[in-house]
């Protein structure tokens, strides 16, 4: 089942992000491998794909697990949570519609 990720970064996190950035993709890029990754990515804090020192607010990720438990672990295992990135996170079951 897909679950989805949502990272809520703490303010003033865009310096600790960017440290941890390499570690964090090299994460996904295992689940893409293993074909699990729907999408991932951040949000802007402003209107604009590359927001400079504005930064982000967080992130979405949205991954095939095997159990809800599973994916709480996943995250609670992310680089932004280790480097204090993330103010919380929730992981919730996602059901993918569309497209088909």
């Amino acid at each position: 089942m897909f679950y989805a990720i949502i990272g809520e970064d703490r303010a003033g996190s865009l310096a600790e992000r960017l440290a941890a950035r390499p570690a964090h993709l090299e994460r996904l890029r295992a689940l893409q491998d293993q074909g699990r990754l729907l999408l991932a990515g951040p949000f802007p804090a402003i209107d604009s794909p590359d927001p400079g020192p504005a930064g982000f607010t967080g992130s979405l990720i949205v991954a095939e697990f095997a159990s809800l438990d599973a994916a709480q672990g996943w995250a609670e295992a992310d680089p932004y949570v280790a480097a204090g990135v993330y103010a919380a996170v929730t992981v919730r079951p996602f059901r993918k519609v569309l497209p088909a």
